[in-house]
């Protein structure tokens, strides 16, 4: 890494960053890792600063927003990670909301909520980024950031660019952003349905309820560790192979949801890579069918 170049460059944007930064509190599984660099960018404008002086100077990195799909490796990571969480700028227009990719799934939910949209009560409890959601056509409940998304821009080998919705490609738990890597989500633009405050409200409690009866929020996890098999579900499957409560280490298949892998206190990244492995060959051998892993691995 061309690290005092680097440096120099960030501090003249007056971009915040920290070396040698450990990554336990930027994933919602709580493993502990290592970066060499990360960057917090404080606006999109900042976001793309970054992004040029990287890409000029031939720096490996990832970008990274509120770590809600993402599992770090618990070593040293010789790369940057660009985190986005301070790029959260929202704002609505009518039944419109333009919302930074850092910004969060849910305070975009509760703010769409107060104005009387619907649409994004799906997202009310995804603790994700905008920019994560488009990434991966994040969903819930029969829901998803296709069904709402107009528009949204990208920053694409050192340019910006803006991407219409069908420029998207979305489908099941992908998007253009995933399929090519030199597309980095900037901002995304979403249209609802204007609805009563109260209507809204009650649907966003309704599926907290649910969430919280059928998901096990009390544990750290990356939410649903597998993608869904064509027109099955990976927690039936598990479940059906009995794997409810295996543990390795401290990685264990959720008693609450098999489709769930949680942390029960200082699970490592092998031993969640273990537990997905086993997972994998016993619901292959079973039942015939390859799960394919929905969250993000960066190593």
């Amino acid at each position: 890494m061309s690290s005092d170049i680097l440096l120099n460059e960030l501090q003249k944007y007056g971009i915040e960053y920290k070396k040698d930064h450990s990554l336990k509190e930027h994933c919602t599984f709580h493993v502990s890792g290592t970066c060499e660099l990360a960057i917090f960018p404080s606006d999109t404008e900042q976001f793309v600063f970054a992004l040029r002086v990287l890409d000029n100077l031939g720096v490996e990195f990832c970008i990274c927003g509120r770590g809600s799909n993402t599992l770090f490796a618990d070593e040293y990571i010789n790369k940057a990670i660009v985190f986005t969480e301070n790029c959260n700028a929202v704002r609505i227009d009518r039944d419109m909301i333009k919302a930074s990719s850092g910004a969060s799934l849910i305070r975009v939910a509760n703010l769409a909520a107060e104005n009387g949209l619907s649409g994004m009560e799906f997202a009310s409890g995804i603790p994700g980024s905008i920019g994560g959601a488009v990434y991966m056509n994040a969903g819930a409940y029969s829901s998803c950031m296709s069904d709402v998304i107009v528009k949204s821009s990208a920053y694409s080998r050192k340019e910006q660019k803006i991407m219409t919705v069908e420029e998207h490609c979305f489908s099941y738990r992908s998007s253009i952003y995933k399929e090519n890597s030199d597309l980095i989500c900037l901002d995304a633009e979403i249209k609802l349905t204007h609805s009563n405050v109260d209507v809204v409200r009650k649907k966003m409690r309704e599926l907290s309820e649910y969430r919280r009866s059928k998901q096990p929020i009390e544990f750290p996890s990356a939410g649903s560790y597998f993608k869904r098999p064509g027109s099955d579900f990976a927690g039936r499957l598990i479940e059906e192979c009995g794997l409810k409560g295996m543990r390795v280490g401290d990685a264990e298949i959720s008693v609450k949801h098999a489709g769930f892998i949680i942390n029960r206190g200082n699970a490592s990244f092998d031993d969640i890579l273990r537990l997905e492995e086993i997972v994998k060959a016993k619901v292959l051998a079973d039942f015939g069918v390859e799960l394919e892993r929905e969250v993000e691995i960066v190593r």
